[in-house]
């Protein structure tokens, strides 16, 4: 088939990659957001999808909005025949679905009809999932509930952030999304309705929801930290600053005894902190304009005395 492949960020070039390779099928275009400013000079930047694109000398197509008239002349002079989706970043409009007469095809990274939305991986691991997985399905104009051509599965690991079983899924969702297509083209592969059980919704985490709230259980601060990392990251506030928290590990036979929720315990080389259940301990965190460091370095170098407690926050 001729595709027109829509993606933005570093977790849809898999995808790209893979289907540049097939034999089968030839990627004619890529359609990605336009390029955003990054770095301390605030320079535009094309999306890593663009970057993989123009490495390939494939035509990138930059649309400010989707039912720009340009854009959509565009696509119809291209003529793909199907249109591959990995987080794309944008609504697309019916005047564009109805463009390519195979559709548009999302390869969504979570089980569906769990977990639609912007944010499945990272909700999945606040859920406390020991399963996730990638979906291929045709996309209509509600939220991710088209029917579905096929689905991978992948197994959540005790100490996975979202970074990691993300990036899991981009590959294994890679192979998931150019098997879709082979079977769309050879006409083996029919997509079924989503059960109407089962839905569960994944809104972007914003930053307020990535703060750390101390008086809860050690299994909610942990889950917390590892579903926003790397992004947006899981913080809190010492000294009426924000400190990053970037990694942790539960502590239960710590002792912090008569220790309230927030409050530190230093050791040697060791940092723990009381939660509204056991103890946790911090492995890595990051001060406001530094680097990462580990949080024993952080003590050392914060001087911090007894009693001295994080803020808890208050919902």
């Amino acid at each position: 088939m001729r595709l027109v492949f829509a993606g933005t960020p570093e977790v849809a070039v898999p995808a790209l990659d893979t289907l540049i390779a097939s034999e089968r099928h030839e990627v004619a275009a890529v359609v990605t957001r336009p390029d955003a400013r990054a770095g301390r000079g605030r320079r535009l930047v094309p999306s890593p999808v663009a970057q993989r694109a123009e490495e390939e000398g494939i035509e990138v197509l930059k649309p400010t909005r989707p039912r720009d008239e340009d854009f959509l002349a565009r696509l119809r002079d291209i003529g793909p025949d199907c249109c591959p989706v990995v987080a794309y970043g944008a609504l697309l409009p019916r005047v564009a679905l109805d463009v390519p007469a195979k559709g548009w095809v999302n390869l969504h990274f979570s089980l569906l009809p769990a977990w639609r939305g912007a944010a499945p991986v990272q909700h999945a691991l606040l859920a406390g999932d020991e399963m996730s997985g990638a979906t291929t399905f045709l996309i209509e104009e509600g939220l991710d509930s088209g029917p579905v051509y096929g689905v991978v599965t992948e197994e959540v690991r005790p100490r996975d952030t979202s970074g990691d079983l993300l990036t899991r899924l981009a590959f294994a969702g890679a192979g998931l999304l150019a098997a879709t297509m082979d079977g769309i083209e050879d006409g083996t592969l029919q997509a079924v309705p989503q059960p109407e059980e089962g839905i569960s919704l994944a809104p972007k985490i914003t930053v307020e929801d990535a703060r750390i709230d101390w008086a809860g259980p050690a299994l909610r601060v942990d889950r917390v930290v590892r579903a926003c990392s790397p992004a947006p990251g899981a913080w809190t506030v010492f000294r009426g600053e924000r400190l990053k928290v970037r990694s942790l590990a539960p502590a239960p036979d710590a002792v912090v005894d008569g220790a309230t929720p927030g409050e530190l315990r230093i050791g040697k080389n060791s940092v723990h902190v009381a939660t509204g259940s056991h103890p946790v301990e911090l492995e890595w965190v990051q001060p406001q304009g530094k680097k990462p460091m580990r949080a024993a370095d952080w003590a050392r170098g914060t001087r911090i005395e007894e009693g001295a407690r994080f803020d808890v926050a208050v919902s």
